[in-house]
């Protein structure tokens, strides 16, 4: 009996992208109960839906075009492209600290509307449901900045891709979370 060796190593996940897999599944769930609980909510006397302010149109542009950023710093890394990595994962951390800003301007816009925790059930839950996405980006943005702050260290020549890929599928998911609360509000209210 011949016995046959495979000459192919097994691809063994990171355990750090591990782990980011196991809270990317227990943050979706979070915010699937969030959007569950505001359909159900909705669906009760005196609900007023909540506009989503103007803005967020923007700050979908920007946390869209970060995760192109993100993406093209990742294969950057990979090729070891140094000077090319560090403008994209700056351009990333810029991007990101932008779209939270446009988030602020829009809470900003509608509390001044009187679209207030006290004054609407729909403002409540839209602003916790944001602002609770907002809490995950900004965890992303210091993600980010880590990897900015690593990239512009003279001192330091680190060319592992783990940390990179790992705050890129973070950043990719917070992006399409977004781009799914931002439809959710469009088509809800």
């Amino acid at each position: 009996m011949e016995t046959v060796m495979s000459s192919e190593r097994t691809q063994k996940m990171h355990p750090h992208r591990f782990t980011l897999w196991v809270a990317i599944g227990s943050i979706s769930m979070m915010f699937a109960g969030f959007t569950s609980a505001y359909i159900v909510k909705s669906n009760q006397a005196g609900w007023e839906a909540v506009q989503v302010p103007k803005i967020f149109y923007l700050s979908t542009l920007l946390i869209i075009l970060s995760s192109v950023t993100v993406f093209l710093a990742q294969k950057a890394m990979k090729a070891r492209e140094m000077a090319k990595y560090r403008l994209l994962i700056s351009g990333t951390v810029v991007l990101g600290l932008a779209f939270v800003a446009t988030q602020f301007i829009g809470f900003s816009e509608l509390w001044a509307t009187k679209i207030t925790f006290r004054d609407s059930v729909a403002g409540s839950f839209f602003y916790i449901i944001t602002g609770v996405h907002a809490l995950h980006v900004i965890g992303g943005i210091i993600a980010l900045a880590v990897l900015f702050f690593r990239a512009y260290n003279s001192k330091t020549k680190y060319y592992s891709t783990a940390p990179v890929e790992t705050a890129g599928l973070y950043w990719h998911f917070v992006d399409i979370l977004w781009i799914y609360l931002f439809v959710f509000f469009l088509l809800v209210s």
